[in-house]
């Protein structure tokens, strides 16, 4: 068995995409996943299955939350040790020793290509960074997230990639259910 955290893109949003995180489990626990637990309203699921392909488990994720509340969700699956090498080498607290405060991971749902990184990185966010390793992108927003352009809409209209977004407390409390 493999844990696994689901990370679902703009569930519980303004009225939006509701779902109640005991109706969550138990869809989780009908796809036969064991260990399930939620953490805020926000999608974040931590569960344990069999070791298959992340697509396999997003999209049998997915299709079951349309079959029962009849609206398509994104979804992004990380193993724990990916969470723990991403909260691992985060360059903002490596590197910068930036307030942890202002920082925020941004999920993708595959590797960025190369040429539309290139677009986004010559432009100028002001306070704002960012550094992409990988499927994630690591982002250091000054004044908060609520008052940054580096959203999850501007990542997917300017990267063509599934994305979503969670503050540094959130992704540490995630490995700490985990580890408990």
């Amino acid at each position: 068995m493999q844990t696994y955290t689901a990370l679902l893109r703009g569930i519980n949003v303004s009225g939006h995409n509701k779902i109640k995180m005991s109706d969550l489990s138990l869809l989780f626990e009908s796809l036969d996943f064991k260990g399930i637990k939620t953490y805020i309203q926000s999608g974040n699921v931590i569960f344990q299955g069999e070791n298959l392909n992340h697509q396999e488990l997003e999209k049998k994720i997915s299709d079951k939350i349309f079959e029962v509340f009849s609206f398509k969700v994104s979804i992004i699956i990380k193993t724990v040790e990916q969470l723990k090498n991403i909260i691992q080498n985060n360059p903002f607290i490596k590197d910068k020793n930036e307030d942890i405060n202002n920082l925020y991971l941004t999920f993708l749902s595959d590797k960025p290509d190369n040429d539309h990184l290139d677009r986004i990185k010559s432009l100028n966010y002001g306070s704002d960074e960012f550094i992409v390793s990988d499927q994630v992108i690591y982002l250091f927003c000054s004044n908060g997230y609520g008052k940054t352009k580096l959203t999850n809409n501007f990542f997917e209209s300017k990267l063509k990639l599934i994305a979503t977004t969670r503050n540094w407390k959130t992704i540490n409390t995630l490995i700490s259910i985990i580890d408990l």
